[in-house]
């Protein structure tokens, strides 16, 4: 029987080795695979020792929220903070890693911004709809993704059956909020496709608390299209295309300087293509895949142009597995990265070998080794283990696990010469930066029980060594630590399945950030906690979702002074019903309780607003 979708956020996939979890059903029964390729080699679940959540389109549904940050949070480990309403600046931060550390992959092709000042992907311009699945990799993935890697977001687009499907979809609500997609998708076996547009307009609220001037709304507008397509030239060999466009324009106030009240806007636009070919047969798997990413960034005061930036990733990535060994198989893999921001220019060269052993049913090991060359910091080494064993019993399957990781960040383009230019003074214009160094562990385990109960616990650590941070205090560039920056904790997650109707689940993460000088990190919140309550009526039509989630004891800092930001308990609805197999309505009330809290200090969050809207499958 496979595992019902509900238990969806805990069915365990491997992003390192691009495959699916799944758990043993009972001491009776083999171990169901349930394959999800997150454009890496596909493995037996039996085979994953890592920590992953995975969100299906179901799930995405259920949640509602237009952005996809919204609903990333709402799972274990992550937290993040935004400078105001949708599309302000936000951050992702997997464990307490910084936002830039985490790399997020849509259909294999990385977002990354490389006109940010540190790389990091505009987590704000990323909607929800259109995204089929979701698969978040906790912990240090450097090996197969990059040694700067500190955790993996892999969205995959919406898929459907064989034939050609179209859906249309609208809503509108609070905040002078409108949106509508339109998705097309076919299969005929050997070739597929799909294509995604979107169209989003909100007049936003005044996010900035301290605006006593101008006390306008901070609207945003987006526009999102996203083509894949793929088709077999052979019974071995599979090409695929992947192309995306966003604009974002986002208003906002403060131009340049905190102190100061301006009417602003920022103007992003990204241009973004992946070419892939994959081979495979019984023993032997190529991937080869080309991308280039072109961002473009322009910052507005008073409609006049204060300042803009453009960026360039390319990139070169091949990954392969030898499996003719009955013990363990190989994997190795190298990518190129051609990183341009305005005038400067890097290259980086990172080549990995991994092996996956084979021994048993029950045991896994796998080790790697990843040899990074950059142009400007040199050669690096970081390394990969992990293990794992299923322990079957009554009719419980339980599987312990435990993973290591380190790796390595250059300085960014920007940190570099923000540095040297300028706009810095002492002490970051005497500031020369180096290299970041990390690693990090985790162990714990997972069950499933009377396939109805399943959870998992995690202890982890991470540590930064020579972390790099934006001096707040007195704005005079980039500054580094000496010594190491440190994440501690534990998570817990779990799903009831009470009935055919009513379905449970919970997560919660406790964190201890340490700096080196013993203080807390900064947006990192001790505490974060979400729970979801699911109810279908028997004939599946109408569907009813609440989720609530909390956040205690976080800090950040202005003008060098830390200030604790206050606790926030922040419950969602929602709700569908189909009144037709192609027709569906939706609606949804965030906020519900009307909580007012800040994740940045300075700037509000969205208060109590409803949204309705419909769904058209022909």
């Amino acid at each position: 029987m496979k595992i019902v979708t509900r238990t969806k956020t805990l069915i365990y996939s491997c992003l390192t080795l691009a495959c699916a979890n799944t758990l043993a059903q009972s001491t009776d029964q083999d171990v169901e695979e349930i394959i999800v390729v997150a454009h890496r080699l596909p493995v037996p679940s039996s085979k994953v020792a890592s920590s992953v959540s995975v969100l299906t389109q179901e799930d995405i549904a259920e949640y509602g929220n237009l952005s996809i940050k919204d609903i990333l949070r709402q799972t274990p480990g992550v937290a993040s903070t935004s400078n105001g309403g949708m599309g302000a600046t936000s951050s992702l931060r997997i464990r307490g890693e910084e936002g830039f550390r985490t790399i997020v992959l849509f259909d294999g092709l990385r977002l990354s911004d490389p006109s940010a000042t540190q790389v990091a992907t505009p987590v704000e311009h990323i909607l929800s709809d259109g995204i089929g699945q979701v698969e978040i990799l906790r912990g240090p993935q450097g090996l197969n993704f990059g040694a700067d890697a500190g955790g993996i977001i892999a969205l995959s687009s919406q898929t459907n059956e064989e034939g050609l499907n179209t859906s249309l979809e609208a809503q509108s609500g609070k905040f002078g909020t409108s949106q509508g997609n339109l998705n097309i998708s076919g299969s005929n076996g050997s070739s597929d496709f799909s294509i995604f547009a979107n169209q989003i307009n909100t007049d936003g609220f005044n996010a900035r608390s301290d605006d006593n001037v101008l006390m306008d709304d901070d609207g945003y507008e987006n526009s999102t299209i996203h083509l894949r397509a793929g088709t077999k030239l052979s019974d071995q060999i599979r090409i695929q295309a992947v192309h995306r466009n966003v604009e974002g324009d986002s208003e906002y106030d403060g131009c340049f300087l905190q102190t100061t009240i301006h009417d602003c806007e920022s103007d992003y636009e990204l241009e973004a293509s992946r070419l892939s070919i994959d081979y495979n047969s019984e023993t032997l798997t190529h991937s080869l895949g080309f991308s280039k990413t072109e961002t473009d960034r322009k910052f507005f005061s008073a409609d006049e142009l204060g300042f803009s930036s453009a960026g360039e990733l390319n990139r070169i990535e091949y990954i392969g597995s030898l499996k003719q060994f009955d013990s363990f198989s190989l994997i190795y893999g190298f990518d190129l990265e051609e990183e341009i921001n305005g005038k400067m220019e890097r290259d980086n060269e990172g080549y990995y070998l991994e092996f996956l052993s084979n021994f048993s049913t029950r045991l896994t090991i796998s080790g790697g080794v990843r040899r990074d060359e950059n142009d400007d910091f040199g050669e690096h080494t970081s390394h990969r283990i992990t293990s794992a064993y299923l322990f079957n019993w009554i009719d419980t399957a339980i599987r312990f696990k435990a993973s290591y990781g380190s790796g390595f960040r250059a300085p960014s383009l920007y940190e570099v010469d923000y540095n040297g230019g300028p706009w810095a003074f002492p002490p970051a214009s005497n500031t020369q930066l180096i290299e970041e160094t990390s690693e990090g562990y985790e162990y714990g385990f997972e069950f499933m029980a009377h396939d109805k109960v399943s959870g998992e616990v995690i202890f982890f650590k991470q540590e930064i060594d020579d972390a790099i941070y934006f001096d707040l205090a007195g704005y005079s560039g980039y500054l580094q630590e000496t010594g190491k920056s440190k994440s501690t904790g534990v998570e817990f997650s779990g799903s009831y399945v009470l009935s055919d109707s009513l379905t449970f689940k919970a997560n919660y993460t406790y964190n201890d950030t340490e700096r080196p000088n013993g203080l807390q990190r900064l947006r990192r919140p001790e505490k974060l906690g979400n729970i979801g309550i699911n109810y279908q009526n028997g004939t599946g039509k109408l569907r009813l979702n609440s989720f609530y989630r909390m956040s205690k004891n976080s800090i950040d800092e202005r003008f060098g002074t830390l200030i604790g930001l206050d606790d926030f308990e922040v419950l969602d609805i929602s709700m569908s019903y189909r009144i037709t197999p192609e027709i569906e309505i939706f609606a949804r009330i965030e906020n519900v309780l009307d909580e007012k809290y800040e994740e940045v200090i300075g700037y509000l969050t969205p208060r109590r607003g409803s949204y309705l809207g419909f769904r058209i499958s022909i």
